[in-house]
């Protein structure tokens, strides 16, 4: 693929493009552009979008147990900024095997560094230092179930979206059972971890929205190795300073904790994530993060012996009914 095909995806000119490029006739071009403002995605890919956000979801899932695992070994900002340096690595060599610009195209800077402040610092930082602060794993959970609400937000203010009235119900029931959840596991208390997990959930939803936008012209997998690599040199050179001064005790599962940080919750996860969101629109793919909470309910259960009531098996219920409202309701 050349790089006039990754800058310039969407012009209609007559110059040739490689076949099953973003460009080329015949590609899925055609049904990422529905994802975008100008109408409503065609229903296989809406589907398709929401398949591929799911295995998104799915890879998210783990992220707050393994942050835990890996804070057994490591500072929380080393575990928080030493994963973007470890996806940065990963990043580099798909770029450099696929032959394509190490940097994205100066048109699209502002776009990218959002996603670096949202995704690369703004999530990690805040939710590693929520989870050091005293919160749960299943309680960081809930409260990021807020996520798909603020990033359907973010959708129709920066992506243009506008989904249909029964979207906007699903979304606020999944709100109010995910806040409902969230207030009972803290005694009706806003706490200080959670305010950090708000921050964490407002970062998000600001790089998910960047990043469906720009994987409307690209491939999600350069979205997301173009924004770690525009940050490496910041968070190479911090992550080499964390690992200097802070206390290391890294053991088996600490080190296997941070891998999956940094491979999998920082890179691998985010190559279906923002390929959904473009395919099936930024507003109603985003809404299968609704499921996340219920899956990092299930890792921290199987992974850290966290046990729940009555009042988890009522939340998973309507959050599923929810998902299931929201891909029902198109844009």
């Amino acid at each position: 693929m050349t790089n006039r095909v990754a800058v310039e995806p969407r012009t209609t000119s007559s110059t040739a493009v490689s076949p099953g490029s973003p460009g080329s006739p015949g590609s899925s071009r055609d049904e990422l552009r529905g994802a975008g403002p100008r109408g409503p995605a065609p229903l296989g890919a809406a589907w398709r979008g929401t398949l591929l956000a799911g295995l998104g979801v799915l890879s998210f899932s783990g992220s707050f147990p393994a942050a835990v695992f890996a804070m057994e070994g490591f500072d929380p900002y080393l575990v928080a900024i030493g994963r973007a340096a470890v996806a940065a690595v990963a990043a580099v060599a798909f770029l450099l095997v696929a032959r394509a610009p190490l940097l994205p195209p100066r048109s699209r800077l502002g776009p990218y560094l959002l996603i670096v402040a949202g995704v690369v610092f703004g999530f990690p930082v805040f939710s590693g230092l929520a989870l050091h602060a005293g919160a749960s794993t299943s309680h960081a959970a809930v409260v990021i179930g807020l996520l798909p609400a603020a990033t359907a937000a973010f959708a129709v203010l920066r992506g243009g979206e506008r989904p249909k009235p029964l979207f906007w119900v699903a979304c606020g029931l999944g709100t109010v059972a995910t806040t409902a959840f969230t207030l009972s596991m803290g005694g009706g208390h806003v706490t200080g971890a959670d305010l950090l997990l708000l921050g964490a959930l407002l970062s998000a939803a600001v790089g998910y929205t960047e990043g469906g936008r720009l994987a409307r012209e690209t491939s999600g997998w350069r979205v997301i190795s173009h924004a770690l690599v525009l940050a490496a040199p910041l968070t190479v050179p911090i992550t080499v300073v964390l690992m200097l001064v802070t206390d290391l005790r890294p053991s088996a599962v600490s080190l296997a904790g941070f891998a999956y940080a940094g491979l999998v919750s920082m890179f691998l996860g985010f190559i279906p994530w923002y390929a959904g969101l473009a395919a099936g629109g930024i507003a109603r793919a985003g809404q299968t993060q609704l499921a996340q909470p219920l899956l990092t309910l299930l890792w921290a259960w199987l992974l850290l012996d966290e046990r729940f009531g009555l009042a988890t098996v009522g939340a998973a219920l309507a959050v599923l009914a929810c998902v299931a409202m929201t891909q029902r309701a198109r844009s």
